[in-house]
């Protein structure tokens, strides 16, 4: 976690992105504990800061891995023919 925040960077409390992602307030921090997004203590008393950055590529990283699973349900859904490229295709374009 950084320290102080990047010039310009756009920063959301824990409440905002809790709201933006549909989680609650202690997921979006047990998010920023395991470094899947940036955040930092800011402020006397320090509370709870997010980069809206890091909100954006989070969010771009679970819709890959939504594209990823979808790709890979339907591989295993494909028959071995269709794999290979022989054979008979079940559902063609």
């Amino acid at each position: 976690m950084p320290d102080t925040p990047d010039a310009g960077a756009r920063l959301f409390t824990p409440a905002e992105v809790a709201e933006m992602l549909q989680l609650s307030v202690d997921e979006v921090i047990a998010l920023v504990l395991d470094a899947r997004l940036r955040g930092m203590k800011v402020g006397s008393p320090a509370r709870w800061r997010i980069e809206a950055d890091s909100v954006e590529g989070y969010l771009y990283d679970q819709a890959e891995e939504a594209r990823r699973m979808a790709l890979w349900r339907e591989s295993n859904a494909a028959s071995f023919p269709e794999l290979w490229g022989r054979g008979p295709v079940r559902g063609g374009d």
